[in-house]
């Protein structure tokens, strides 16, 4: 089925920040545009923004005054729902209440047209349920945009039980007429981005509760090594604790009771204290005035002069950490290739290096009889990583460590050392939403290439966490999960079906084995 035609008129319920930018997204794509929201004036006070906020853009050069001129026009206020009834398709984009949405819906079906699309915005709420009772429930469709809906690309196509896949392929055409992302997905909780990013904030979570780090460093280390634009505790203050509590508690109890989903209690402290975050001046981090942003722990180095003068040896086959030897030569660091060496570690003065597996350095020690050794986390790439997590076994030495502390510092990169723990910061965050994005394509909510893009342009990940693994290695990846799981004994941390599989066969989620 093609996309709507651009002479269809766009019905768009509720006038918060929400629905108006999906008006706007409609509008700047040609539609002719009635935005309804049931209390009074609101509808074109939203558009009286827009016209401000445009006319911003205008002198930002991001648009013409012919563009924002003729988009504004396009713009009408609807005074009642009878009003949708020429549209080919209605948006709704009211509050997260079941029984509200449907009773809107009911009210549509009398209204609109047999052929007219009728589209939720919900992020939680699921599509087969809003569809049951309706006289075609085959219409009904989820099309989740993310705030704001004028900037970001990724649509959620989302199809319930009965919805036709005609209708799903119309949207999806829509959106990539509307100049944005659409990837599909199935009705099930969370959808895509809402149940694939929960491991994002839990393991951060989780390693402050057990003390590993203190805020700062974690949210420093997922920044500095990781590449996301933000660490869990400052993007959950930014969103606000109560909203994303409650969305960890709907996708939890909606799974009913899977551990992989369990709320922290950490932020549930939070909300039940009222910090809710920069909304409230205080969060994990204190927003009051004069308050200081606190800094990450890195370890102080003594003298980087010596780190020129360390003589390391590497294995011949460096795997994933080819880029931090990369960036070590050019520091100046002399390396020498050693054959016979395990892959991917460096000899590094006194201390063995090597990419952390999952098991905590103790483990790995007595596993292997090393003396000395260093785990290092994951980078997104090492050769432009500006922060870097260590672990160590309780055996090694202040001296080696401070060899490997040294040759970092020489390489322009910072580091924290955290409390020995299994899979330390960035290597253990990306295996679980790798993990969690593979059971979501097991369970056929999205394609890989759907999960990645996804998670790409809605969250602005990176990399979409399936690419990432296939870029690190799926049996890599997959030994790095069971190993948590053997660390804690716990069904959380259980490598998806899929991933197993694919490990096996030793091939990736992005193409055959």
């Amino acid at each position: 089925m093609p996309a709507l035609k651009q002479s269809a008129v766009v019905g768009v319920i509720g006038a918060g920040a929400m629905g108006a930018g999906i008006a706007q997204v409609a509008a700047q794509a040609g539609h002719q545009v009635k935005l309804y929201d049931n209390r009074e004036g609101v509808a074109q006070s939203a558009i009286d923004l827009m016209t401000k906020q445009m006319a911003k853009l205008v002198e930002r050069k991001k648009f013409t005054s012919e563009q924002v001129q003729q988009t504004l026009a396009r713009l009408h206020v609807a005074d009642s729902l009878n009003d949708l009834a020429d549209t080919g398709l209605v948006v709704e984009a009211i509050v997260e209440n079941i029984d509200i949405k449907k009773s809107i819906f009911d009210t549509l079906e009398l209204v609109c047209a047999a052929d007219c699309i009728l589209a939720s915005n919900t992020s939680s709420i699921s599509i087969t349920r809003l569809a049951a009772g309706m006289k075609h429930p085959e219409r009904m469709v989820g099309m989740h945009f993310f705030n704001p809906a004028p900037i970001m690309k990724l649509v959620e196509v989302v199809s319930g039980l009965a919805t036709d896949s005609n209708v799903a392929t119309c949207l999806y055409e829509t959106a990539l007429n509307w100049g944005k992302k659409p990837v599909y997905a199935a009705s099930t909780p969370g959808f895509i981005v809402n149940r694939v990013a929960r491991p994002f904030y839990a393991e951060s979570f989780r390693l402050r509760q057990e003390q590993v780090a203190d805020c700062a460093t974690l949210d420093a280390l997922l920044r500095g090594a990781g590449g996301f634009r933000m660490g869990a505790f400052e993007l959950t203050d930014m969103i606000g604790h109560d909203v994303n509590y409650a969305v960890t508690c709907s996708v939890f109890d909606a799974y009913y009771g899977d551990f992989r989903f369990q709320p922290s209690l950490i932020q549930k402290d939070l909300v039940d204290a009222g910090y809710l975050g920069r909304k409230t001046g205080q969060g994990f981090y204190s927003y009051q005035e004069g308050a200081e942003k606190p800094e990450a722990q890195v370890v102080s180095v003594s003298s980087s002069n010596h780190a020129s003068r360390i003589k390391c040896e590497a294995s011949e086959e460096m795997g994933h950490l080819a880029g931090l030897l990369e960036r070590l030569s050019q520091a100046g660091v002399q390396i020498t290739r050693v054959s016979g060496m395990a892959k991917g570690c460096l000899k590094v003065g006194g201390a063995l290096l090597a990419l952390t597996d999952g098991r905590m350095a103790c483990q790995r020690a007595k596993d292997e009889q090393l003396s000395d050794l260093v785990l290092v986390d994951l980078a997104l790439d090492y050769r432009s990583a500006t922060h870097i997590a260590l672990s160590r076994s309780a055996s090694t030495s202040e001296e080696a460590f401070n060899d490997v502390v040294q040759c970092f510092d020489l390489a322009g990169i910072k580091v924290s050392e955290v409390t020995d723990s299994p899979a330390l910061v960035v290597m253990r965050t990306v295996a679980m939403l790798a993990n969690e994005a593979a059971d979501a394509v097991l369970q056929g909510v999205a394609s890989a290439e759907g999960v990645d893009t996804a998670m790409y342009f809605g969250l602005n990940y990176p990399k979409g966490p399936l690419a990432w693994a296939d870029s690190i290695g799926v049996t890599e990846i997959e030994a790095v999960l069971r190993n948590l799981q053997q660390s804690y004994g716990e069904d959380r941390y259980r490598p998806s079906l899929l991933m197993r599989r694919i490990a096996v066969l030793e091939g990736n989620f992005h193409g055959q084995a």
